[in-house]
């Protein structure tokens, strides 16, 4: 009979040198490399036009040094204390590079008027600016800055769950996500759309509400007025999400909703575990964040649907690539003594 794989954890197997290592760089740390040196070309060939091309370069060489550094340190010590640490710090950069998307895309034209006019043509109506006038009270608020301040939460949870209980699976998951992320952050750096916390508030929500959706061009070069967000002011949750878009919210990444793309492939990814509690948790949270996405306005509704769309597509896409490819490497099987 065929033993099961020992998935249990304790500091002793977490700290323990893994003899059958990958030693070279994984798929995901390829997809941020990859990612850092195309737009490191794009930044210098339109250095003149950008408003900050030295720190963008900066950047790049700092986080790709970082991931390089991280990969020697593991092959000094390989053990899953340090992988978790080796993909724990570019989670981590995930903001960063977010941010980056606006410092490309801000010199091009800006869309939200055609994404706001398809929005109306579909619903009649514009639900991001029409949701929270409806639902206004202070604990409806403070339920959506819940789903919508649950996104690195269940980031950490997801993987933290694969790290200790399904660590066979953990390199993979590792590289699923990312490269959902960074197959976003690539139509981010393509296509300008803010969203409507940023368009609402340059052109005036009663404007909006009269169906009048101007082209803003490069408005959105040098501004970055949002609007308030809705909901129970000076409420724990809102002062989360208040305080994360304060630190690095910026007019892009609007279409498709990377938050509804990642939620929903952690929502696969806790499907495929078959753990209840896991399953039950995030995909609460996946249908709080829908809502809160355009509750919020940081999206159109569209957004939300193409990004659950997104999602599903990485998912089943990403999954699929080889075990070896990945980064996986199987354990070798011990030969029997011969009688």
């Amino acid at each position: 009979m065929s033993k099961k794989k020992d998935n249990s954890f304790s500091l002793s197997t977490f700290f323990r040198k893994d003899q059958n290592a990958p030693r070279s760089l994984l798929a995901f740390e390829w997809v941020i490399i990859i990612y850092a040196a195309l737009t490191a070309i794009y930044v210098a060939v339109m250095y003149s036009k950008l408003p900050n091309p030295n720190s963008m370069l900066v950047m790049r060489v700092q986080n790709v040094a970082i991931l390089l550094a991280m990969w020697a340190v593991y092959r000094l010590y390989p053990c899953r204390a340090m992988m978790a640490l080796r993909i724990g710090l570019q989670l981590l950069f995930l903001g960063l590079w977010y941010s980056d998307t606006y410092e490309i895309n801000r010199i091009m034209p800006n869309l939200d008027h055609v994404f706001a006019a398809a929005e109306q043509s579909i619903f009649g109506c514009q639900p991001a600016l029409l949701f929270s006038q409806n639902f206004s009270s202070p604990w409806f608020g403070e339920l959506m800055c819940v789903g919508y301040g649950s996104y690195f939460p269940m980031l950490a949870v997801v993987s933290v769950f694969y790290l200790i209980c399904r660590n066979e699976e953990f390199q993979k998951m590792a590289f699923v996500l990312f490269a959902t992320f960074f197959i976003h952050y690539v139509i981010f750096d393509l296509l300008p759309v803010t969203g409507p916390q940023y368009y609402y508030q340059a052109v005036g929500d009663s404007e909006i509400a009269r169906g009048i959706f101007p082209n803003l061009n490069d408005y959105f070069l040098t501004h970055m007025d949002r609007s308030p967000i809705p909901g129970n002011m000076g409420g724990p949750f809102y002062e989360i999400v208040h305080a994360a878009h304060e630190a690095g919210e910026r007019p892009t990444a609007a279409f498709p909703s990377s938050h509804m793309s990642v939620t929903f492939v952690l929502v696969l990814l806790s499907w495929r575990t078959r753990n209840r509690w896991l399953i039950g948790c995030v995909t609460t949270l996946f249908v709080l964040m829908f809502f809160a996405t355009f509750y919020i306005k940081a999206h159109y509704v569209i957004d939300a649907m193409a990004g659950i769309i997104s999602g599903a597509i990485c998912y089943m896409v990403f999954m699929r690539c080889p075990d070896k490819w990945v980064g996986l490497v199987p354990h070798k099987k011990k030969k029997g003594r011969k009688r």
